[in-house]
Parts: structure tokens; sequence; C-alpha cells
């Protein structure tokens, strides 16, 4: 498509002809930009809807916060004004376009003429870093879920927690239980204390406890209370956190791990709205409302007869599911933003965050912002909050954020499929991927079963192929995301697993030569030359030669 076909997003928008657009498109949020209040901004790549390019440059389109209408371009200096120019393809993926002079682009590796991203990659979500200045995330937005009123305390904009707000609002004027799952991190006791916070029983306590640090012996007199010498060490009457919660919520956290004997009195509770305080001869009656929450299966523990049927039915009267992290990545600039401005203003540099001179070094690093976007983040948003706040407070007084050894070895050691190790295919002119011409593999040949892929042949396959995954997969005849499956179940050391002190030691052993740095490391040229480039080894990633 030559450039005079670049349909600018906004007039693109304005002449679909009628045609509504699909309920999930592609679009690009901002992650990190020189100016911190631009973060969160997107721009919905509407014209793919009937087929047609858009152009990215420093002046158009503009990006706008979920839920207004006014919005800016990009506007930074070091944009060009010659256009990016993304296109549709037909299998529901994106080709993009950097042409020569304009604003180098980094996806990965250094961005050549053109490259293209499958449907799923931008699924799971693309960074783009521009001008070494700012990354946006190319990704897909699901314009069926509209967002809540209110944004209840959750910092982001994705279609992810939006659903969790809806959810909320469904049942936040109610006094059903409800029970909160997701995985650790995820924000869980966040979500206990807005459906309170709402609620018809806002003017009452929050309670909170976690089951999981409460001594087993402990348990039942710490939740519904105990009489004098009901046991050893009892000197005292206690009310427990049923009573104290009287007229108020109760949030249990891990509440997989309540004991037995606690479970069965949770049921009757729930059941009757009575507690039996330890030692006592009569039940007591209690107003609260109880939420539970856990990133246990509950229902496995149930066939393990660890957890009780019936209580599980009860706790859920309602379920709210919060997504992990890597579900909502279009969040992760907000909320870096969110926890950094919390602690810069604790230690007086708020001002970082709107900087006075628009040609001054963003003060998050482009390469720092991609890696963020890439982590697969196990610990979700908590580990997040505290990566955060290591990272400000490690860089306290200089003009940008930088790594240091713990914070880049914690960012490489677990990375989401969209890692530099899976990156997307870079097209020549040809549009041919050279790698597939290393894999002997003959076309029409089925497909294996990797169950069939021994961990010997597995790693004479990658040394052949310089640890190029794509070819490798053609060359045992699999699908690429098997390729991952074997290289966790035979532990396989790939370049994210690497240390930065062990990169850096490389590094200087060969004169930062990639290929001999490879070659002794037995891991990909081009992953290995990402993680040389965010150590700030090398000025830019190098792509393997076309």
């Amino acid at each position: 498509m030559s450039p005079s076909a670049i349909e600018d997003v906004s007039t693109a928008v304005g002449s679909t002809r009628g045609v509504e657009p699909p309920d999930l498109v592609v679009a690009l949020t901002i992650v990190s930009h020189p100016v911190g209040h631009r973060v969160g901004e997107r721009c919905a790549l509407d014209a793919f809807a009937t087929g047609r390019e858009v152009g990215l440059s420093r002046n158009t389109p503009d990006f706008t916060r979920p839920g207004r209408a006014l919005g800016a371009p990009l506007g930074d200096p070091f944009v060009s004004r010659r256009p990016i120019r993304f296109a549709p393809a037909p299998d529901g993926g994106v080709q993009l376009f950097v042409d020569a002079g304009g604003t180098p682009v980094i996806a990965g590796a250094a961005v050549e003429g053109s490259m293209a991203f499958t449907r799923d990659e931008i699924a799971q979500g693309v960074a783009l870093e521009l001008a070494e200045r700012m990354v946006l995330l190319l990704h897909h937005v699901d314009r069926k879920v509209e967002d809540a009123a209110a944004s209840l305390g959750m910092v982001g904009a994705s279609a992810a927690i939006r659903r969790v707000r809806m959810a909320i609002d469904r049942v936040v004027d109610l006094v059903v239980p409800v029970l909160i799952r997701g995985e650790t991190g995820t924000g869980k006791e966040l979500v206990a204390r807005a459906i309170h916070d709402h609620g018809p029983r806002r003017g009452g306590p929050f309670v909170s406890v976690n089951l999981g640090a409460i001594p087993r012996e402990l348990a039942a007199a710490t939740l519904f209370g105990s009489t004098r010498g009901a046991y050893t060490g009892a000197t005292r009457d206690r009310d427990g956190l049923f009573r104290a919660a009287h007229g108020g919520t109760l949030f249990l956290d891990e509440v997989g791990e309540a004991p037995p004997e606690v479970q069965v009195a949770l049921l009757r509770a729930l059941e009757t709205g009575e507690i039996h305080p330890v030692g006592a001869e009569k039940p007591i009656a209690v107003q609260v409302r109880m939420i539970a929450a856990t990133d246990a299966n509950l229902e496995d523990q149930i066939q393990r007869g660890q957890f009780r049927a019936p209580l599980l039915h009860r706790l859920a009267g309602y379920e709210v599911r919060l997504p992990p992290l890597r579900e909502r990545r279009e969040d992760i600039g907000p909320l870096f933003y969110h926890f950094a401005r919390e602690e810069l203003e604790a230690i007086g540099e708020a001002d970082r965050l709107s900087p006075q001179d628009l040609y001054a070094p963003p003060w998050l690093p482009a390469p720092i912002a991609a890696q963020l976007i890439r982590h697969a983040w196990p610990g979700n948003i908590r580990q997040l909050r505290n990566l955060t706040r290591q990272l400000v407070i490690g860089s306290r007084g200089l003009p940008q954020l930088r790594l240091d050894a713990r914070v880049a070895d914690e960012l490489a050691s677990r990375r989401a499929s969209t890692s530099s190790d899976a990156l997307p295919r870079a097209a020549s002119e040809s549009g041919s991927d050279p790698a597939a011409a290393r894999a002997p593999s003959e076309p029409g040949e089925p497909r294996r079963k990797p169950s069939d892929v021994t961990e010997a042949e597995l790693r004479e396959a990658l040394r052949a192929c310089e640890h190029d995954l794509k070819a490798t997969a053609d060359r045992l005849r699999l699908p690429r995301p098997s390729i991952y499956d074997l290289i966790a179940k035979y532990h396989v050391r790939t370049a994210g697993d690497l240390s930065a002190d062990e990169i850096i030691a490389c590094f200087r052993a060969c004169d930062g030569d990639l290929d001999a740095m490879a070659a002794h490391l037995e891991v990909s040229k081009r992953a290995l030359s990402r993680r040389v480039y965010e150590l700030g080894l090398i000025s830019r990633p190098r792509s393997p030669p076309r």
C-alpha cells in the first residue's frame, strides 16, 4: 500500500460508510510517554473495519482517555511527521510498515521495513517502542463492555477490569454473600472494600481476616469468640471477629484454608445468622455481610475431601472473578504510574511525571516500559507495586529510572508468551521468513505429537536452528506453542533465564560479539540481543541479518 493510501484514523472513524465496527477492534494504548498524564490514552484503529490503513505520526491520530471525547496526538518532537503505517491482515493480524528515515520502532527487535503480528499475538498484546521515548501497546479492545459509572477505586480501563466493576455494580446494593476468586496479588481485598463502601452496610465496620495466617487451634475462637476458661490461655471472654463486624462486612481471605470445624461453623452462621462462641452455651445472633476470597480451586478441594461443598454453595451467593495482570496488559502503564506517583510524592519528586523540557530524556525509559509489558507478573498487582517502589527509590535523585541487577533479574525471570523469545515475524521484501529456510521438514509431512519429542532431539534441533523457535518448530514438525511447552518440560534455558551478571560477564568476555555470546550461552541471538539492549550494553537490539 502506498503512503497516499494512508487514512487518518479520525477521518476513518467518521467515514465507515454506515458499516458498524466489530465488537473486537485493534487499538493502540499509551503505556509510557515523556508526559506522564498521557499514559492510558488510546486510539482504536476503526479504519480496519473497512480494510483501510491507519497512519501514526507526531500529529495524527488523536489518543483519548476511555470515556472522554477529546484527545490529542502523541506530540513528541522525536516522533516523525512521516507516519508509521498499520494495515489489517486477512487472518485478523496486523502488518506494520516503517519507512527508512521515519520514527524508529522496536517490537522485540528493530523493525526494518515491515513486521507482521498474528491475531493471537495481538490478543496477548505487543509492545512497540517508538523513537526510544515511548511505548504503545498493540492489542484488542472489546466494545461490548461498557464502563461502570464509577472507578470504585480500581485503576485501569481494560475490558477485564470493566467487567469486574460491572459485577460489583450488580451485587453492591444486595446483602448476599460474595465469593471473590483470583490469583494471588490481584486485589481481592480492594474489591471487597469496594463492595462494602458502596453497599447498604457502608456505615458499619469492615473487618478483614486472612484465614491462612491464623493458627489452626485459634481459628474458631478468633472468628466466633470464646468464653473465659474455654481453652488453655483463655483468661477472659473474647468477642471474636464476627461480633466485631456486626452491622457491617466480614472479609474472609484465603477461605480455602479454613479448618474443617471452622467450615461447619461458617456454614451455620450463613444459614442461621448465628454464631456459637467457643465454650458458650447459647448461640449469638449477628448481622454480618460475608465476603470470602480464594486463589485456590475449591472444587478440587471438595473432591479431595478438604472443603465442604455446602459451604462453597453458601459462600458463592455471587461470584466475582479477578483477572490476572497478564490478561489486562493495557492497565500495566496506568497502574505503574499510579504507584510511581505515590512513591514520588513521598520522596518529594512528583515533578518527574510532568517535565518542563519536552526534549529531555523520558523519566521512564522505553526499554524498561517494554519489559513491564512483557513480564508475566506471577505476583500480579502486588508484585507490580513492590517493583515500582524498588525502581523509584533505587533511582532517587536520578533524571531517569534505572534497573539494578535484582530488578533486572526479576523482570527477566518470567516473561509472557510475547517475550523476545517469541518475536513476531519480520517480513522481508519477498514476504518470506529466513528462519524457515533452515527447517528440513517437507510440505505435507504430518504434524508430530509433542510427547514423541525427546529432550535430546529438542536440544539438537535448537542448536541446529541457532535457537530460532519458529525454525525449530518447523524442523520438528510441531506447532510453535508446543516448543514453549517442551522447553518448560525439559528445563531448557532461554535468554530470559539468564541473570544480568551472567550476560554482562559474557558480553565482556566476547568483546560484545553477539554471535559468540549466543553460541557460548546456547540461547537465541535475537532474544539475547534484546536482553543486552535492556541492560544498556548496546544502543539498540540487533535484528538477525535478512
